[in-house]
């Protein structure tokens, strides 16, 4: 799919009848074209302010977990509209539907569900798109189905390769994108293990 970029990590850019970016960084220049900015949790590589500075534009909505309120305030952007979701809350802002999913890891600290951190299901005309965040694979997770699923699969801090090509093999259709890893040997292992009809768009 052509209006589908990823910059780096998890940051992630999706462009069509609006703009959207996920948890930006390391953005090029100060294209200030954000519609809507998404940010999953507070980790200095999903939230940086002076990234999400480069893209905002005065009328850009940001949505990020309820409990980084407070500390999107406090950065103190030249735009007001914040809004904060939990986990299953959904929100609405024209024409483009979102659901807060969890994100979280099951036997590691990096990310507790007690955070109610989030990866989002977001709709833009017509398709479907879900941004894991950083997640190991969970219930929340895997009831989810999505024309594009951004996932995650460097280990450590979420899934590995192995385990995201299973979830991932455990969908019914969709795109994937292998986002949150450095080493391309991970995307290598990923790709090998997933049924070979699934489509992948890799980026790195």
């Amino acid at each position: 799919m052509n209006n589908i970029f990823v910059n780096t990590r998890s940051s992630i850019k999706l462009t069509g009848t609006k703009t959207i970016y996920f948890d930006p960084l390391e953005i090029g220049g100060a294209p200030h074209d954000a519609d809507l900015i998404f940010i999953t949790h507070e980790h200095y590589d999903h939230y940086s302010p002076d990234d999400i500075r480069k893209v905002l534009k005065k009328d850009t909505q940001m949505i990020v977990p309820l409990g980084m309120l407070a500390m999107v305030r406090e950065s103190q952007f030249p735009v007001q509209t914040f809004h904060g979701l939990l986990p299953g809350q959904t929100w609405e802002y024209e024409g483009v539907k979102c659901q807060g999913i969890p994100a979280y890891n099951i036997d590691k600290h990096f990310h507790t569900k007690s955070n109610d951190w989030l990866g989002y299901l977001v709709e833009l005309d017509g398709k479907t798109y879900y941004a894991m965040g950083d997640t190991d694979v969970i219930p929340e997770a895997v009831s989810v189905n999505a024309d594009v699923v951004f996932v995650p699969i460097g280990g450590k801090y979420t899934m590995d390769a192995s385990e995201a090509a299973e979830f991932i093999n455990g969908k019914k259709r969709g795109l994937v994108v292998p986002i949150h890893y450095g080493d391309s040997g991970a995307g290598d292992t990923f790709v090998r293990l997933l049924r070979p009809e699934i489509e992948v768009q890799r980026f790195w």
